[in-house]
């Protein structure tokens, strides 16, 4: 018998493409004008960070007579974006990793054990994701003063704390992290786990050494939502954090456009923009395939 030959791309495309029909068409079309909405704003972010202020508010897609790189150094220097953007690593770094130790902890329970409360507890958790953190600024406030006048850990986690705002990321993280990992450990199958259990391995051994490696595309793919989100917060590191040299990245490039009303210091502006964007940026093009294969894989389970 002679072996059938394997479709090429192009027949698989003009496959999918006779399948889908018009609807095709209308979702290439919405993914094209999606991605012109996204780039174009980047784009222009990038030219004009290099860019006199003259030629900002003149053409503004012309590109720059002089390559102006001392717009970064304004911006690293004279507004502190560096001390901003370490402020934020280090605030980022700690907030993601508690999101994600507790958070998959919690989801890997609510999904693979029962008991009572179980869906009591999962639903409560969910609920965050109906409430809206600004709702709550006023009252958070006053908690996480009151937080300050713990004896002994009080000054490291109240008010104009790193700490306290890394507690408070951690807990407005939590709601969507539990919901999409305990998604996501339900798709995965129990006879590992329960072999491990049977030659001894004890409930901790088996969700470090066997469900965490298991579960590792939907641990990356929520590491990368939460870093993105906690890295672009702004309202609550503005009403937890008054004092200057505590403040992150967001709060800096605020200061920066709030300044330049007066001080018209826009290409310094757009420096710092550049700056915040660039790491996040960097961030999901590395990981990109892996966010991909976390969001479909427990689909496809």
């Amino acid at each position: 018998m002679t072996p059938t030959a394997s479709p090429s791309r192009r027949e698989i495309r003009e496959e999918r493409r006779r399948r889908l029909g018009p609807l095709g068409a209308l979702t290439h079309l919405a993914l094209l004008v999606w991605t012109v909405l996204v780039i174009v704003p980047i784009l222009w972010t990038f030219l004009a960070s290099v860019k006199s202020e003259d030629e900002i508010f003149g053409d503004a897609w012309s590109l720059p007579s002089t390559l102006h790189w001392d717009n970064f150094a304004r911006a690293w220097e004279q507004a502190h974006i560096g001390q901003y953007m370490l402020n934020s690593v280090i605030v980022v770094s700690f907030s993601t990793f508690g999101t994600m130790l507790i958070g998959s902890m919690a989801a890997y329970v609510l999904a693979r054990y029962s008991f009572r409360g179980n869906r009591a507890v999962y639903l409560l958790f969910v609920s965050g994701l109906a409430f809206p953190v600004y709702l709550a600024l006023t009252p958070l406030f006053f908690v996480v003063q009151n937080m300050g006048n713990v004896p002994l850990v009080g000054p490291f986690i109240g008010l104009n704390s790193h700490a306290g705002l890394v507690l408070v990321y951690i807990a407005y993280s939590m709601p969507f992290t539990i919901f999409f990992l305990a998604a996501f450990f339900r798709t995965l199958p129990t006879a590992v786990g329960e072999a491990a259990m049977v030659d001894g391995a004890s409930h901790t051994r088996v969700f470090f050494q066997i469900m965490l490696p298991m579960a590792r595309p939907g641990l990356v793919s929520i590491t990368i939502f939460n870093v993105l989100g906690q890295w672009n917060q702004y309202q609550l590191p503005l009403v937890l954090l008054q004092e200057r040299d505590k403040w992150v990245l967001t709060q800096g490039i605020a200061d920066i456009s709030t300044a330049a009303g007066y001080d018209q210091d826009w290409s310094a502006l757009f420096a710092a923009l550049t700056l915040a964007i660039l790491p996040m940026l960097v961030v999901y093009t590395v990981f990109q395939r892996q966010i991909q294969s976390g969001l479909t894989t427990g689909a496809l389970k």
